[in-house]
């Protein structure tokens, strides 16, 4: 971190022996506060500066959120610095031991709470590249750009699991399969974290353990799974990410067979701690302590609530501030709960604070701040992980658009709304945003004179259908953009809370009635038309499938996804993109997942609804290239539980075009011992092939990875599995003892 100038006071280096001084001479109050975080902006009450000020000096709270929802400095990172610098200054000087505070971001997707930083697709859209040394890339720049502004804390990688589509928060996750999830959630850690020498800002896991899979897609409601499917669909993901290293664990707002994540001994520390070796950080999420009364009612009061965090493992509450101090405070002067137990988490955040060097130097530069946050190189990264996301839905040779063109319609509500590009966990107005809309992106193809733009309709409301439809009628060709807004777990933009109609938690996944009248009416003309997809969750298009000769989806894709969706749709970049995520026929497919379980069809197989029938399934993605996949084979045939096994294939690009083709591996264990998916995804890679040019891919898959959850106990079962790699298929023979 920079120096700041006006820093008179020299700041030693802490060690551990440093924090158990430092603890010693703290009082209780002061200890507490440690423990209690509070924020700048609204999130139900508005707190301004003055008021987090007030709360560092008289409270001794050691965690500010100035980042986010209804802050002054969106447009202003030199301001944004300068704010962290204040706060900072303030817990340094003005207090009693001088404890610089964390300041913590959800940056889920670049720091993009801030106008004018790098703006990367969402992370559904960054699992369809299925390159975890991008996501890294990626994870760098947003600990880099974020640090660079004051914040020391990520909420993110987000590790969770996307089980039910309907869910208001898939698009940020990587998808539906637990590896996937993983490897990229890993990734995303190392990017944010740095390195040991040269720490960049903490990240954090969440939600843990259990998040993806709530009842009906309600965010937050009941997680009703079994203990084998916990450990296989969900634990998985966090169990890497925290062998990659992160520095904070944030749980989830559901309850899981009945215990709410925040208040659970049994999630919080018999599973986080003792089970997976965690010593970091626990901090709750936003009122996910308040939750435990308010709505699960497992407490009767806030202090209850409280002793019950604590007790169950909880260092930290987000946003609790003086309130929840006090209320601890009282705890332990009734000696309901220990001030042992208040010591061991106040070392966790202290020993993280000094992990980041905000003991040596909590101040960033904020001169070079601006600077620092649009770098031209960011930008370019984020337009590559863009191009790379487009996922191909289907082509009925429509595609790609020849640049002569004389007329391009261009329509839709998400045709010209970077707002919408963005999506949540962004900005949250569309005043003059840094990026490239679809309809910009066109008119630097063919030219501001060969696009005709009519926007048709709102996200949810009709606007001027007829007017697209005339223009459609004289157009060469027409590019409708639809989908959905900016939206946070159930409440949008404008108001918290406010009434979310279909949006985001979906009872239908179809597209909303005044979207599908403007798709219709653009497509019955017959001008060739192509629909683009700006989306943060897989949407039910089954019409359009049947009769739109082409479909992109673009997710959701940040500042430049404009420019990414307009070559793509023009042939300068031929997608690669795959889908991280089943696109269910409609919610009375659902679930809809690739790794659904074996059972019986006792009507027989002819007459029993195939059990995963999707529009578009997992790994789907087409190319302007032909490929073919073949020559499946293995290291070996036979193999102890404790080896290894390298699979490759060979790619052929029998098409007259370079292309990038990725691959899923999947794998079937033949007979077990439980009820096992028909499938489970176990590896990914990637490659560019030259027209007429083959590559081969490998892909090493520990046998570990072939394992069988129980309710208690995870074991590699010696037997037969198969290999599948789109039509190629390998076998492999697991024996019994070691290697």
């Amino acid at each position: 971190m920079g120096s700041d100038t006006q820093a008179d006071r020299p700041l030693p280096t802490v060690s551990a022996a440093d924090i158990d001084d430092l603890l010693e001479s703290m009082t209780l109050e002061e200890k507490v506060g440690q423990l209690v975080g509070t924020y700048v902006g609204h999130m139900g009450a508005e707190k301004t500066l003055e008021d987090a000020i007030s709360e560092i000096v008289d409270d001794h709270v050691g965690s500010v959120s100035p980042f986010g929802i209804g802050i002054s400095t969106r447009d202003d990172p030199k301001l944004a610095a300068e704010t962290a610098n204040r706060l900072q200054r303030v817990a340094i000087e003005e207090t009693q031991h001088g404890i610089p505070i964390h300041i913590p971001i959800d940056a889920v997707h670049g720091h993009a709470y801030l106008n004018g930083t790098t703006v990367f697709p969402h992370n559904l859209g960054m699992a369809a590249v299925r390159d975890p040394e991008l996501v890294e890339r990626s994870g760098e720049v947003t600990g880099r750009e974020a640090a660079a502004t004051g914040a020391t804390v990520n909420y993110g990688p987000t590790c969770d699991v996307a089980r039910d589509q309907r869910w208001g928060r898939v698009f940020e996750t990587y998808g539906e399969s637990p590896y996937l999830c993983g490897e990229l959630a890993a990734a995303e850690a190392r990017g944010l974290r740095g390195s040991a020498d040269n720490p960049t800002i903490a990240a954090t896991a969440k939600h843990f353990p259990a998040y993806g899979q709530p009842t009906r897609g309600e965010d937050a409601s009941v997680v009703e799974i079994s203990e084998s499917t916990f450990r296989r669909d969900f634990l998985p993901p966090f169990e890497r990410v925290l062998e990659a290293g992160v520095d904070v664990v944030m749980p989830c707002y559901n309850s899981i067979d009945g215990e709410p994540a925040h208040g659970s001994k049994r999630f919080l520390t018999s599973l986080l701690r003792d089970e997976l070796g965690f010593d970091g950080v626990v901090t709750s999420d936003w009122g996910g302590v308040e939750h435990l009364h308010q709505y699960h009612r497992t407490a009767d009061s806030r202090r209850t609530a409280a002793w019950q965090a604590f007790s169950a493992g909880l260092d930290l509450v987000s946003v609790g501030g003086p309130s929840y101090a006090e209320e601890m405070c009282e705890l332990v002067r009734a000696e309901e709960l220990s001030e042992k137990r208040i010591d061991r988490s106040v070392r966790r955040v202290l020993k993280l604070k000094a992990r980041l060097g905000l003991f040596d130097d909590p101040y960033v530069d904020a001169e070079s701040a601006t600077e620092a946050v649009s770098r031209e190189s960011h930008r370019e990264m984020s337009l590559d992980a863009a191009r790379e996301s487009m996922t191909l839905l289907k082509n009925d040779g429509v595609l790609p658009l020849s640049e002569s063109l004389d007329d391009v319609l261009v329509t839709g509500p998400n045709a010209d709304d970077l707002h919408h590009q963005f999506g949540g966990w962004s900005v949250m107005d569309d005043a003059d945003l840094t990026g490239v809309t679809v309809r910009e992106g066109i008119e630097a193809i063919v030219g501001e004179e060969s696009v005709t733009y009519e926007p048709g309709s709102g996200i949810t409301e009709t606007e001027d259908v007829a007017a697209a439809t005339d223009a459609a009628e004289d157009a060469d060709a027409a590019v409708v953009v639809l989908g959905e807004d900016w939206y946070l777990h159930e409440f949008g933009p404008q108001q918290m809370n406010r009434a979310t109609g279909e949006f985001p938690t979906r009872t239908q996944l179809g597209l909303p009635d005044a979207q599908r009248e403007l798709l219709e009416a653009v497509q019955t003309t017959g001008t060739p038309t192509v629909l683009v997809l700006v989306s943060g969750r897989p949407l039910s298009i089954a019409w359009a499938d049947e009769h739109v000769p082409g479909i992109l989806m673009a997710y959701y894709p940040g500042m430049d996804g404009g420019t990414a969706v307009a070559e793509t749709l023009f042939g300068r970049h031929n997608p690669s993109g795959r889908l991280p995520i089943s696109v269910p026929r409609s919610v009375g497919h659902l679930p809809t997942r690739y790794n659904y379980l074996r059972h019986p069809t006792p009507i027989g197989a002819d007459e029993h609804p195939d059990s995963y029938d999707p529009l578009y399934a997992f790994g789907h993605g087409l190319s302007y290239t032909d490929f073919e996949v073949t020559d499946l084979s293995l290291s070996s045939s036979t193999v102890g539980p404790a080896g290894t096994v390298t699979v490759e294939v060979t790619v052929e690009n029998t098409g007259d075009r370079d292309g990038t083709k990725a691959v899923d591996l999947f794998v079937e264990d033949v007979v077990s011992s439980r009820v096992t998916p028909v499938r489970e995804h176990v590896g990914f890679e990637k490659t560019t092939v030259e027209a007429g040019e083959s590559a081969t891919l490998s892909m090493s898959v520990p046998v570990e990875r072939l394992a069988v959850h129980g309710r208690d106990y995870e074991r590699v079962e010696p037997g037969e599995f198969v290999f599948h790699c789109e039509d190629e298929t390998a076998e492999l023979t697991v024996r019994t003892g070691r290697d």
